[in-house]
């Protein structure tokens, strides 16, 4: 799968400054191993306890008087908890990085050095525990990865020259044709060749209501098959399926670091430096005015008290955990970057048509002149349509089926289209580029009422008018009271009519609507309302793609529509329950205050412990364990940004 590389714990890296990345697994299926693995099994786990238990029994038997014995489990404490960081901090020293491994390094043998085993040994288990933690933290935060990639079956039964067989689902090609029993799960994307059924894809698209499929409807990799047996032709090979592009997308969110992370590492990168001087610095001068035992204590103890390891990894961990958690209930974020925009729009500009409609055009009223009847004019319609794969077309030719094409059939850009039937010259196209003579107030009553019109004109005159409608999803009144609940303007683009357009903006309750756009008009839309604040874009096709690449953030609607809208958009929702957005936005701010509070909590650790450890108010131990806590508190607060919420919709 093209995921497997997202497992890799050596695919995301929590910080440089921090120095306290993780050597990568080898391969996807160790990584996946480890991850099922129990706790009491772990090494990484394992070590750190050991040493806490060591540093606990010399505590104990320092207690009752035996110095030497406790001695013993001192060091052998501080060697297990020193195991798991040391030689990864001199590594990385001999490739010229500075990292907060070396910060506890340095201080473990300074104390030792001064005769201060305890608060080494309790400094090396701190740490490593702390340590261990992180990386259970991050282990969670990709449970949701895990989740997807479990969704497609390890084998696929496939039709094999009359009869069935069992193969890897990795091997499906495209044209092989799979039998789905009740039940099972459809092993990549296909298309049904016989069968009729109901899909539950609420774990891809977070859609409850089950799907109904039939002979020739598209079908998505994991979903479940809940009745009939489905035969489904594969169009996309078992490692590269829309199941695949998702755990693509989220892997590359999880290594791309938002502005946020970015700004915890250019602070914390210079930390590492900057302490190593100022813990130099305190003991040469406090050397030279007083004690330097003293002194040389205080600098340890500084060394440790500005360790920025907490401010290092509080953003990348909630970032993972985020998006990871978002992934869940099908939105896809791209990058750490967009998550943390995402959090601050606070205007949403939305596609009409199949976004805000349902996509299902259906004819609604035929309007005729000249002594043509209802079924003549659909008829030469229909005619000409059929020839056409505009999104009105297939409305207008079910509205009249089994009419013969026309011919000599000629389609004008920015017109319409024109062709010969019975003998008579039949031309269809918009109001805007076709005159609907004594049709004309009627046509506006019809476009004010939330259709489109096309007019029909029989040998340059015109003879009718036909009304389609493309109903609003039902959700959408309630999505848009929810989004203005939560101080999210919405503004409506559409390449339609502004009648139309506006007709079905009161349906919705959207009053800022603009019309009649084409895909550039789009793009200048979004710079427009771009200059208020951060504004996102959500739309479905190609004509979206500029305006999505444009926005602040772009939404595609459905991660298996339109290559072009996806490729230029920062999330995709693999779904088109529009509910999603206001649960999408509500989940980026809830991340981002998170964000900021783990920046803030880390910074006023930092600033909060430095002078107590320069003034000699804390001690080495003191500081490690108020230090290390803090970070386990970082982190902890962080993996909240794992838990999702549904915001209550407007009524």
């Amino acid at each position: 799968m093209h995921g497997g590389g997202l497992l890799r714990s050596g695919g995301w890296r929590v910080s440089e400054a921090c120095g306290c990345e993780h050597e990568p697994a080898a391969t996807a299926g160790e990584e996946h191993e480890e991850a099922e693995r129990p706790w009491w099994k772990d090494r990484g786990i394992m070590v750190p306890i050991f040493s806490g238990v060591a540093f606990l029994g010399g505590l104990i038997l320092e207690w009752s008087g035996l110095e030497i014995p406790a001695l013993v489990l001192f060091w052998v404490g501080l060697l297990l908890g020193a195991s798991t960081f040391t030689p990864g901090a001199i590594r990385k020293l001999f490739k010229g990085k500075l990292g907060i491994g070396l910060l506890m390094t340095i201080s473990a043998i300074g104390a030792v050095i001064l005769g201060y085993v305890e608060e080494a040994a309790a400094l090396a288990f701190l740490y490593s525990i702390a340590e261990a933690l992180e990386d259970k933290a991050m282990d969670r935060a990709r449970g949701g990865l895990r989740a997807l990639l479990k969704l497609v079956p390890e084998t696929a039964t496939v039709l094999q020259g009359g009869t069935v067989a069992q193969v890897p689902a990795r091997e499906l090609t495209v044209g092989q044709v799979m039998v789905v029993r009740p039940g099972e799960r459809i092993a990549t994307d296909g298309i049904v060749r016989s069968g009729r059924s109901s899909l539950d894809t609420s774990a891809i698209t977070g859609e409850s209501i089950p799907v109904e499929v039939e002979p020739g409807d598209a079908v998505s990799a994991g979903a479940i098959n809940n009745a009939g047996v489905l035969e489904v032709e594969a169009t996309a090979a078992g490692t590269d399926n829309s199941l695949t592009t998702i755990v693509e997308l989220v892997e590359k969110a999880q290594t791309e670091k938002g502005e946020r992370a970015r700004l915890a590492d250019r602070i914390a990168r210079p930390l590492v430096p900057g302490v190593l001087i100022l813990a130099a610095l305190v003991a040469i001068i406090g050397s030279l005015l007083g004690d330097p035992e003293v002194w040389i204590t205080r600098a340890l103890v500084v060394l440790v008290a500005a360790s920025p390891c907490a401010l290092a990894i509080s953003v990348p961990l909630t970032v993972v955990a985020a998006i990871g958690a978002a992934s869940k209930f099908g939105v896809i974020i791209k990058s750490g970057a967009v998550f943390e925009r995402f959090g601050t729009v606070r205007h949403v500009a939305v596609d009409k048509t199949g976004t805000l409609t349902r996509n299902e055009p259906v004819v609604t009223a035929v309007l005729t002149a000249n002594g043509v009847t209802e079924v003549q004019a659909l008829a030469w319609a229909a005619a000409l349509e059929q020839h056409s794969t505009h999104p009105l077309a297939s409305a207008i030719t079910a509205a009249a089926p089994g009419t013969p094409a026309a011919a000599d059939v000629t389609e004008q850009a920015g017109h319409g289209i024109d062709g010969t039937v019975d003998g008579s010259r039949i031309t269809v196209g918009s109001p805007r580029w076709l005159d609907a003579g004594d049709l004309v107030e009627r046509v506006a009553t019809l476009e004010e009422q939330g259709m489109t019109v096309v007019i029909v004109h029989r040998d340059g005159s015109p003879v009718a008018a036909i009304g389609v409608r493309d109903e609003l999803r039902p959700e959408v009144p309630q999505v848009v009271r929810t989004l203005t609940g939560q101080g999210v303007g919405v503004t409506m683009l559409t390449g339609d009519n502004a009648r139309t357009a506006r007709a079905l903006a009161a349906q919705a309750g959207i009053s800022d609507v603009r019309a009649e756009l084409r895909p550039e008009d789009k793009a200048t839309a979004i710079g427009e309302l771009s200059k208020a604040g951060p504004v996102a874009m959500i739309g479905d096709g190609i004509n979206d793609a500029p305006a999505l690449a444009g926005a602040d953030v772009g939404i595609a609607m459905g991660a298996t529509g339109s290559d072009a809208a996806i490729e230029s958009a920062d999330v995709a929702f693999t779904g088109h329950d529009l509910r999603l957005i206001p649960r999408a936005f509500d989940h980026a701010r809830r991340g981002r205050r998170i964000i900021n509070q783990n920046i803030i909590l880390s910074l006023l650790i930092i600033t909060a412990l430095l002078p107590l450890a320069l003034f000699g108010v804390l001690g080495l131990a003191a500081v490690v364990l108020v230090h290390e806590v803090a970070e386990v508190i970082v982190i902890l607060n962080g993996l909240r940004a794992a838990r999702t919420r549904t915001p209550r919709l407007g009524r």
